[in-house]
């Protein structure tokens, strides 16, 4: 049986552990609270917890996510923001076109004192036109030159298919783009390569759904699996299959789109808003928090990370403020009730490539 996860948090007024226990197979969450300081049972802000990934490495649950729509600096600012207020775990992709303003803005604070590198965990992906496996390292180094660090944190395949195209380069809805054959397994390979040579801590994959990760796991000589998929969660895409799956792997989910937001351009369904939810914002006040908050502790209450993103300071602040206050299991589940098998983020344009990873879209809508 695959061990649990643990979600272990630290402070001087309290310690929380989350622990995975499998139960007939089921996974449950059990929260303990362990009161340290009776005087309060109120942990910092800026104290993130970190969830240990099967590599051995430590991620911190909550991150700054940053794509973007190529607004020049907007970047590098926000992320110099979410390095001041606490955050320390920075998720990128090369085909965010964000590398560079991160990399800028990590320099920049390791520089004024702010953080060390060895405090950080940095994220970027693999994009799918570079998954032949001759590509893999170049492409890995090229992020880590526009990030100007020596090492990932964590690489992901960012999608399970390969995309065939004369550039490269081109931006991910360009009419130039083809399907590639080349195996995601074979790409796999060359990941792992990466880690040997000292040049990524860890691997795993993104949007990978329960049978493509099968079929990786069952691969032959596998030196290293996958511990981190980085798909789509959110109160209206609850995803609730994948993550058990996944926690029955012992592979971490880090959600994306986690408030319900992005992916406007890539899919043809308009995007409802779980932010004016009753659900959400009744609890919202309750909590006297805001009702992004309410879904950030919704998702860390159910035993995954999470990403959010913004480039306003008062918020990138507030997407952290989620550790002085819980849900009760009642209001999680209630939260959960909310599921629409809604996706933000269906990348239509590539639904008839092999590999394609939401073809059960058409059936839930």
């Amino acid at each position: 049986m695959a061990s649990s996860l643990n979600f272990a948090y630290l402070s001087r007024t309290k310690v929380v552990y989350y622990l995975g226990r499998h139960v007939n197979n089921i996974t449950k969450i059990t929260k303990l609270h362990i009161r340290c300081n009776s005087n309060s049972n109120k942990m910092a802000s800026s104290k993130v917890p970190n969830i240990k990934l099967s590599s051995g490495h430590a991620m911190p649950v909550v991150g700054y996510g940053t794509f973007n729509l190529f607004k020049e600096n907007e970047v590098r600012d926000a992320t110099r923001v979410a390095l001041e207020v606490g955050y320390r775990h920075i998720d990128t992709a090369w085909v965010y076109k964000t590398e560079e303003e991160v990399g800028d803005a990590v320099t920049q604070k390791i520089k004024d004192g702010t953080v060390k590198r060895s405090d950080l965990f940095i994220t970027t992906k693999l994009w799918n036109t570079y998954h032949h496996p001759d590509n893999v390292e170049d492409h890995c180094r090229d992020s880590l030159a526009k990030l100007q660090t020596d090492y990932l944190d964590l690489y992901l395949i960012h999608w399970p298919f390969a995309v065939a195209a004369q550039d490269k380069t081109a931006w991910i809805l360009s009419e130039s783009l083809t399907p590639s054959d080349i195996d995601y397994i074979d790409t796999w390979r060359a990941m792992e390569e990466l880690v040997i040579k000292g040049l990524v801590k860890t691997i795993g994959v993104s949007n990978f759904n329960i049978q493509q990760l099968k079929r990786l796991l069952s691969a032959d000589n596998l030196r290293y699996k996958p511990a981190v998929n980085q798909v789509e969660v959110n109160p209206y895409f609850t995803n609730s299959e994948l993550l058990d799956y996944c926690r029955q792997e012992n592979i971490v989910v880090t959600a994306y789109s986690p408030l319900g937001k992005g992916g406007a351009t890539y899919t043809s369904q308009p995007l409802p808003n779980i932010l004016v939810d009753d659900v959400v914002t009744k609890l919202a006040a309750k909590y006297n928090k805001s009702p992004a908050q309410v879904v950030l502790r919704w998702a860390i209450g159910r035993g995954y990370t999470v990403v959010p993103k913004s480039v306003t300071p008062s918020r990138i602040k507030e997407n952290l403020e989620i550790f002085d206050f819980d849900l009760t299991e009642d209001e999680i589940r209630t939260i959960s009730g909310l599921n629409r098998n809604f996706k933000c983020v269906t990348l239509d344009k590539f639904k008839d490539y092999p590999e394609y990873p939401f073809t059960w879209l058409s059936t839930k809508k």
